[in-house]
C-alpha cells in the first residue's frame, strides 16, 4: 500500500471568514518533494428534508463563485463549539423553515479532496414541523419542494450542479 506524505514546513498565505490558503512543503513517498496548496475549510452539514410525502425540499440561490443560481440542499458550516446535528437543525430552520422531529446522520465526504479539507456531513431529516424562516442577513433563497421523480430528472439533465445536492439525491433515490 502507497505511503502518504509528509508536511515539512506551511506557509498560511491569507485568513478569511470562511476559509484559509496555505502552502505547505510535503515529502513524497519516493523521498522527493512538492508544494501543495491547501484550502482550510471547517466542516459543514447537508441535509436531506423530506417532507411526509417524499417530496424534498431544497433552496434555490445565487452563488457569486459560480456566477449562477444553483439548486442545493439545506447546508451551513458547523461553527465552533456546535455539534454538527445541531448545525443541520439551525440550518433547516433559517433556510427552509422547518424544525426536524428525526435527524439521521447519513455520511461524510470530502467536497474537494485534491485542495480542500472541507468535509461534509450529510443528514436526513424527517418529521418536519412548521417554524419561521430566518435567513442570514447576507442570504437571498427561495425554498424549492421538489418530487422523488423531479429530483432524479433534474439531476439527470444536469440542472443540479452542485456537489453536494447531487451526492444527497442520489443518495436518497437509492432508498
Amino acid at each position: 500500500m502507497p505511503q502518504g506524505e509528509e508536511k515539512i514546513s506551511g506557509n498560511l498565505i491569507y485568513r478569511g471568514r470562511i476559509l484559509n490558503l496555505r502552502v505547505d512543503s510535503v515529502k513524497l513517498p519516493d523521498g522527493g518533494r512538492a508544494m501543495r496548496e491547501v484550502v482550510e475549510h471547517a466542516p459543514a452539514v447537508g441535509v436531506v428534508s423530506e417532507a411526509e410525502n417524499g417530496d424534498l425540499f431544497l433552496v434555490r440561490q445565487f452563488r457569486y463563485p459560480a456566477g449562477e443560481f444553483l439548486l442545493e440542499i439545506p447546508a451551513g458550516i458547523v461553527e465552533p463549539g456546535e455539534k454538527a446535528a445541531e448545525t443541520a437543525a439551525r440550518e433547516l430552520q433559517e433556510e427552509i423553515g422547518f424544525i426536524p422531529g428525526e435527524l439521521n446522520e447519513v455520511t461524510r465526504f470530502y467536497t474537494s479532496p485534491g485542495f480542500s479539507n472541507e468535509l461534509i456531513i450529510l443528514f436526513h431529516a424527517r418529521d418536519l414541523a412548521h417554524s419561521p424562516r430566518e435567513c442570514d442577513g447576507d442570504e437571498f433563497m427561495d425554498v424549492v419542494r421538489l418530487s422523488r421523480d423531479q429530483l432524479k430528472d433534474l439531476a439527470e439533465s444536469g440542472e443540479i450542479r452542485d456537489s453536494k445536492t447531487l451526492t444527497a439525491i442520489y443518495w436518497y433515490l437509492s432508498r
